[in-house]
């Protein structure tokens, strides 16, 4: 081969290597400058995006951007956490601020020395019964922390879930009373299930409760036998104005679906019924249908 055609294929060989460089070069300082736009606007959804025919290059692009996303997702979840947490400061200090403004208004009417014993009497028994709202709102914090923190322990043992349903039913017999709703429990013999009573108990309990508040005329409980589970199912009738959009954070800490009718409740009841279904490695769900609303908890059978 003559002297001449070395130096002209080395020539050419040169000029690729030297125009790829030089792409190469171009593509990092594209890619640079769009990774410096998105730290800028970070709140934007760009990712990087390039031309280059250079798999490592295509390969490093794409891991960046998949780091790209999963932070910006964590961010999301962050920034989800802080609204949530400062919806539920604000939800907490009125919930404590109603009560104990209703205490200190007639602490100083009790001062006033023309009051009746009779007014006296009704102003302390109005200030006790604040009182033992804020008890019951400060419990269920500590009762939610205890679950959370999984300090609280759990005793898994045979339960009937019959016996534990009606008796637990039976504790707000003058609050069924008192709120004119029908109540029909189905005592169908099931299984006993594997869990711990006092976390079934807190369950069926919170979920009556869940019923006085928002309940129109009627609350059903349904025990139903499945080959692994046996599956409670609590249902009542509803306002046609509930929003079923909303249905999705029913389980959500303080959540409330119709704030004008908590009675000074917070909002833990049925976010505690979930952390105790996922104690007892259980099942929960909830389902809104025209007017009727209902919470199904699946607990495992005792073999």
């Amino acid at each position: 081969m003559s002297s001449w055609l070395i130096v002209v294929i080395l020539s050419i060989l040169l000029i690729v290597c030297i125009s790829m460089l030089l792409l190469l070069y171009w593509d990092i300082r594209r890619i640079t400058r769009q990774l410096k736009e998105i730290n800028e606007n970070f709140g934007t959804n760009e990712l990087i995006r390039t031309n280059t025919h250079s798999r490592g290059l295509i390969r490093f692009i794409a891991n960046i951007n998949q780091l790209i996303h999963l932070f910006k997702q964590d961010q999301q979840r962050k920034q989800g956490r802080e609204d949530a947490l400062k919806q539920e400061i604000t939800n907490l200090s009125h919930d404590l601020r109603t009560p104990l403004t209703s205490i200190k208004g007639f602490s100083e009417l009790m001062a006033d020395p023309s009051l009746s014993d009779a007014e006296k009497k009704e102003f302390l028994a109005i200030i006790q019964k604040k009182i033992d709202r804020l008890t019951m709102m400060v419990d269920q914090f500590y009762e939610l922390s205890q679950i959370e923190s999984s300090d609280q322990k759990i005793s898994i043992q045979q339960v009937s879930l019959n016996q534990l349903a009606v008796d637990t039913m039976l504790l707000f017999y003058h609050d069924f009373e008192k709120n004119k709703l029908q109540i029909e429990i189905d005592e169908t013999a099931v299984s006993p299930i594997l869990a711990d009573e006092k976390a079934v108990y807190r369950i069926i309990s919170n979920i009556v409760q869940n019923a006085l508040r928002y309940a129109e005329s009627y609350f059903t409980i349904r025990l139903i036998e499945e080959e692994e589970w046996i599956r409670l199912e609590a249902e009542n009738d509803i306002s046609a104005s509930d929003d079923k959009t909303e249905l999705h954070r029913i389980f959500d800490r303080s959540y409330r679906m119709d704030s004008s009718r908590t009675g000074g409740q917070l909002g833990l009841g049925l976010h505690i019924v979930r952390q105790l279904v996922i104690q007892l490695d259980g099942k929960i769900d909830a389902d809104m249908e025209e007017n009727k609303f209902q919470i199904v908890v699946s607990f495992k059978k005792w073999v």
